[in-house]
């Protein structure tokens, strides 16, 4: 099969959808692979180590798109990638379709076959693709929430930790899951007071388990979620329901209850985010001020640290991309119901339950 690796041109994007190892095995197995000058470079990887696992490496997006079974890129297309889209083939990366009725209907016109990272599934109930990279933005957006609150980015000036004599910063977390968890093991790490919210008791259960008393657990209703913002520094959006918009949890009325200055990280952004204020930032210009309290709310998190999001990525997409290369969509689909969990839009309609009730318009 002929594959396609595109350089991804969303704002402040720098993942690539295949590294040199994964090309090499994808080679091995008899698959020609194109990958776009200028993606080699971006998360730190020479197009002379792309040549040497017997990649070629094309000139243009159109050299690219024109050729290829099967795409396999990070980020959902933008409108002038899914021009280059076209019925009979394949394309496999992240797509939020829920929150982007806009690309959803350029991928129907299309006509081609999209299957997306984040509806793939697993025997234990899990998302195996989104995973490492909600490993990665979890644990950046501690990171990027303790920048933010320092002065000079119109934070209160809070050290997580904190300091001997000083209180320490109060950390809130809504959505206990991959995300949820991993930012609070950075922010325990950091020092910080942590509490974490989610609706699931065992998920409660099974973080209480992992992490004793150095966090603090509870059940998510209205009422608790809005007496923890009052006190708290820094707030995590991690909330995900698979395949359709996010739950809004905080609305616009809770922020003036809020210190000023405090930071809201919307890690669910690409799902629509779970603030009401939210709206899509990106690395180069990631925060805003919204009734004094700061909000970070970039659609691409672990596109800032490229090097380690292409590897992990990599790690988890590269069995599917071979299963897609070796037997097609549709046999692939057939054998691996997890994979065909995946199948998002096939021949301009859409096939995933949750996005066509998200976009019952396109449906």
């Amino acid at each position: 099969m002929k594959i396609g690796v595109p350089k991804e041109i969303k704002t402040d994007e720098y993942r690539v959808g295949m590294t040199p190892t994964s090309v090499r095995e994808a080679v091995e197995h008899g698959h020609e692979v194109s990958v776009e000058t200028g993606a080699v470079l971006r998360a730190g990887i020479t197009a002379d180590a792309y040549r040497a696992a017997g990649a070629r490496i094309a000139e243009s997006a159109e050299e690219v798109y024109q050729p290829a079974e099967l795409v396999v890129k990070v980020k959902e297309p933008q409108p002038r990638e899914c021009a280059l889209l076209h019925a009979g083939q394949v394309l496999f990366t992240y797509l939020h379709l829920a929150a982007d009725p806009k690309q959803a209907k350029l991928l129907l016109e299309s006509g081609c076959t999209a299957i997306a990272y984040e509806t793939i599934t697993d025997d234990r109930g899990g998302l195996p693709l989104l995973a490492p990279m909600s490993e990665v933005a979890g644990r950046m957006s501690i990171q990027v929430g303790a920048a933010a609150l320092e002065r000079e980015h119109g934070g209160r000036g809070v050290l997580l930790g904190g300091v001997p004599g000083t209180p320490r910063a109060k950390v809130v977390i809504f959505g206990g899951g991959v995300v949820g968890s991993n930012a609070a093991r950075i922010a325990v790490g950091m020092g910080a007071d942590v509490t974490v919210f989610d609706k699931s008791m065992s998920r409660l259960q099974y973080l209480d388990d992992i992490f004793g008393a150095a966090i603090s657990t509870q059940f998510a209703t209205i009422g608790a979620a809005e007496e923890a913002l009052i006190d708290a520094d820094l707030v995590i959006g991690a909330v995900l329901i698979p395949g359709a918009v996010t739950p809004r949890i905080v609305t616009r009325r809770s922020l003036s209850r809020m210190k000023k200055g405090a930071v809201l990280v919307d890690v669910s952004i690409d799902q629509g985010g779970c603030f009401e204020t939210s709206h899509p930032t990106t690395h180069s210009k990631p925060t805003y001020i919204v009734d004094g309290i700061v909000h970070y709310c970039v659609a691409n998190m672990p596109g800032a640290v490229p090097r380690t999001s292409t590897h992990a990525l990599n790690n988890a997409t590269l069995p599917f991309v071979l299963a897609l290369a070796e037997k097609g969509w549709e046999r692939a689909c057939k054998d691996d119901r997890h994979l065909a969990a995946g199948l998002n839009v096939q021949a301009g309609r859409i096939t995933h339950p949750a996005v066509a009730k998200a976009l019952p318009s396109l449906a």
